[in-house]
């Protein structure tokens, strides 16, 4: 179920200068709370999640309970915001599936969340987007640049990720677009693919930070990709 109560930002005085405000999706993800934190510093942000009991909640987030898919035919009910300043698009679903066992019901609910939820929730923020001149970033992967036989479905939502940032950031020039692509990260998401040892896959808050340097570029830039990759590649490990 879709619950905004009509939210809007969050009021201030005159005398004070209004805070930014940051919408990110996937907010009880691994990566999702990580980022949130981070954010919260100095945004109001707009945490969206499925799980209303689950979302993070202060005086600097706002817990918005949605579900991403449904609002594709429902209708994307997003809180009413002024303004956008940074949107971070971190919900997504991995299920290992090779080209024979992947169905098509496999393959519309991987594609619903990881490409056509994002699509659809920047496209509702448009307008405040373009307002706020602000920032987009799409939490990719490793699996974006590479194709797996067990885990294509996957594999190519994320190639299909790398063309909706690159697309958006050639129709809307005053917005900047950025693609954050992790490696293997210590998230429950990793925890359903494979076994790992936590200590040699990325922490979540590594993320977090690359995304910081992605919102505080400066004026005259955009950082149109960045690789996350562990310290030592898994595969180099013995």
């Amino acid at each position: 179920m879709n619950d905004t109560k009509n939210l809007t930002a969050p009021a201030h005085s005159e005398a004070a200068a209004p805070r930014k405000v940051a919408v990110v999706t996937g907010a009880t993800g691994g990566m999702g709370r990580e980022i949130i934190a981070d954010l919260a510093g100095d945004y109001h942000v707009y945490a969206l999640g499925r799980s209303a009991a689950d979302l993070p909640k202060s005086e600097s987030i706002t817990p918005i309970a949605i579900d991403l898919v449904a609002g594709l035919d429902e209708g994307m009910a997003l809180p009413e915001l002024d303004r956008v300043d940074v949107l971070v698009h971190a919900a997504a679903r991995a299920t290992k599936y090779s080209v024979e066992e992947a169905t098509p019901e496999n393959w519309r609910a991987h594609m619903d969340l990881n490409v056509h939820a994002p699509a659809e929730v920047t496209r509702a923020l448009l307008p405040q987007l373009r307002k706020a001149e602000g920032t987009v970033v799409f939490i990719n992967s490793g699996a974006g640049r590479h194709s797996y036989g067990d885990n294509v479905v996957y594999a190519a939502t994320k190639h299909a990720l790398y063309a909706l940032a690159d697309g958006l950031r050639i129709s809307e020039p005053g917005i900047r677009v950025s693609t954050v692509a992790p490696g293997p990260t210590d998230t429950p998401m990793l925890q359903g693919l494979q076994d790992y040892d936590p200590s040699q896959v990325i922490a979540p808050a590594e993320v977090a930070r690359a995304i910081r340097t992605v919102v505080e570029a400066g004026p005259t830039t955009q950082l149109t990709e960045i690789q996350v990759r562990p310290r030592i590649e898994l595969s180099l490990r013995k």
